[in-house]
């Protein structure tokens, strides 16, 4: 672990003289402007923010470690234009949302059990899933749990087998995982170790200081709980889902951006596609790596209406 650690620190070093960002788009949404027209709901472990924008049937987007809602902030307007009402929660821990004290409310069981709260608060009772990264972890949970509730699923980019997941990091529980934390909430390194992350999970880094900020500032204000139980229990151990992801049956695609480091769809793509019994005019392999969101926004959202739109 403490090699793995060593190498964690050579990074922050390799990038510390990388760290730019691209200016501002004119009329770029900021994070502060997201965050306002964020809606909320105090769950019983505590509040969850969620955008809610639209109206038709439900489309709810999940995101993944470290991002939070605003990883989709350039899809929901036109999913909600083109006549859906779309559900995009920062989950617990993340974002805006409450991160309170303890490690098991950030199991993934936990998660999906807020998620039907959530649900079931708006008075939502079927929806599409869509869920990228940890995502899916949650969207296994929920399977088991309330399957009848989800109509469809879309999977970007997402754990699913563990052949299939290279994490950049794992870490034992403790003082260096604490310590790496900590290194994502302290400023300067926060804005490396983004950087480091967005140059190894997009084919081009291109981000604007505004696109940053949206992922900077949760994370600056504390919000690295959740991923600590991710990074020391998730990612050294990754729970089997192949039982309860063979009895899904239900209409599924499956998008991904084909040079992912992370996620590598080319050592499970064959099982994926199997055990989903997802067929070949639902599989959309694109020229992106992990943060597809980022990378083809617009792409996503034709293939997501055109998917959800299919009697």
């Amino acid at each position: 672990m403490k090699s793995v650690f060593i190498s964690f620190l050579g990074v922050l070093l390799l990038v510390s003289c990388k760290s730019g960002f691209a200016p501002k788009i004119p009329g770029e949404t900021t994070y502060k402007e997201f965050s306002k027209a964020q809606k909320s709901y105090t769950t019983k472990d505590g509040k969850i923010a969620y955008v809610d924008k639209g109206s038709g049937p439900v489309l709810l987007l999940l995101h993944g470690v470290p991002t939070s809602s605003w990883l989709y902030r350039n899809m929901i307007d036109e999913l909600a234009a083109g006549g859906y009402r779309v559900i995009v929660p920062d989950m617990l821990g993340f974002g805006n949302s409450d991160s309170p004290k303890g490690y098991d409310l950030y199991h993934p069981e936990a998660h999906a059990q807020r998620l039907i709260a959530l649900m079931d608060h708006l008075k939502i009772d079927h929806w599409t899933q869509v869920f990228h990264d940890a995502g899916g972890l949650w969207t296994w949970e929920l399977m088991k749990i309330a399957p009848e509730r989800v109509d469809k699923l879309v999977i970007l980019n997402t754990i699913i087998y563990p052949p299939g997941f290279q994490p950049p990091i794992r870490f034992k529980r403790g003082f260096f995982a604490k310590f790496a934390m900590s290194l994502y909430s302290n400023g300067i390194s926060t804005d490396v170790m983004l950087k480091q992350l967005f140059d190894d999970g997009l084919m081009e880094n291109n981000l604007t200081k505004v696109s940053y900020q949206g992922y900077k500032k949760p994370l600056l204000a504390g919000q690295t709980k959740a991923m600590y139980t991710f990074f020391t229990t998730t990612c050294n151990n990754l729970p089997n889902y192949t039982d309860i992801i063979r009895t899904i049956d239900k209409p599924t695609m499956l998008i991904w951006g084909k040079y992912d480091k992370f996620l590598v769809i080319e050592n499970m793509r064959d099982e994926v596609i199997k055990d989903l019994q997802i067929q070949p005019e639902n599989v959309h392999m694109l020229e992106a790596k992990h943060f597809i969101q980022e990378e083809k926004p617009r792409a996503i959202d034709r293939l997501i209406l055109g998917f959800v739109g299919e009697e």
